[in-house]
């Protein structure tokens, strides 16, 4: 198969198949999640801004690098589909190394609700039930929803209120520490009700102090990129 010249392809060939990729010139193909920098961007002018947020206006691409390297500065296509391309003066490794720390803090204090779930039968006897309910407030204590499932069986199903009197048992016994997040609901031969933890209030200003107590220690001891 020929292929024009104007589209300057290179043709592959993998597992018998024909894959086409775009002539990248012998470079490595640019990322797709970064911008431009400094001698990639492919404008041959742009709108320039400082590294202070200054509009310094429209410039021939090597006048804005020049600039950029004047003041030992990357310069950084920001907005490559603007007309002219927007591309501002900045220290980009600097920049990088500030966007990384703070997206690591915000995972850090994400947190992650699990969803447990504890089946019960509507012809539990106490022990059985003591014990499952144990096994509740310990997953609403360690910050988890539950998922209380009642299983029918057969002719069960014609005393479902045992099943709901079961799970407005076990919420009145877990107030304190539980609170129900979706209320009894029967579903084919299954009963269920989702709990989730009370939220404990912490006193004012605890959890601002102890973030930034974290995130200043945090700053600390990473090593500050040269």
């Amino acid at each position: 198969m020929t292929y024009p010249t104007a589209l300057r392809r290179r043709v592959l060939l993998f597992g018998g198949a024909v894959i086409t990729t775009a002539d990248s010139g012998g470079e490595l193909p640019i990322s797709t999640t970064e911008p431009r920098i400094n001698d990639r961007i492919r404008a041959l002018r742009c709108r320039l801004i400082g590294d202070d947020g200054a509009q310094l206006g429209i410039f021939n691409m090597p006048d804005a690098q020049r600039i950029a390297e004047d003041q030992a500065l990357d310069l950084v296509e920001i907005a490559p589909n603007a007309d002219p391309p927007v591309c501002r003066i900045m220290d980009y490794g600097k920049f990088k190394y500030e966007q990384e720390m703070k997206a690591k803090r915000a995972r850090k204090h994400q947190t992650t609700v699990q969803i447990k779930e504890i089946k019960f039968r509507p012809k539990i006897d106490k022990h059985d039930y003591e014990t499952k309910k144990r096994h509740v407030e310990r997953f609403l204590n360690g910050g988890a929803k539950v998922k209380v499932t009642i299983m029918f069986r057969g002719r069960e199903m014609v005393h479902a209120e045992r099943g709901l009197a079961i799970l407005e048992r076990l919420w009145g016994e877990l107030t304190e520490i539980g609170t129900v997040e979706s209320q009894p609901k029967l579903e084919g031969r299954n009963m269920f009700m989702l709990l989730a933890p009370v939220k404990k209030e912490l006193p004012k200003g605890e959890k601002h102090d102890s973030g930034e107590a974290e995130a200043e220690a945090e700053e600390k001891t990473e090593a500050t990129p040269e």
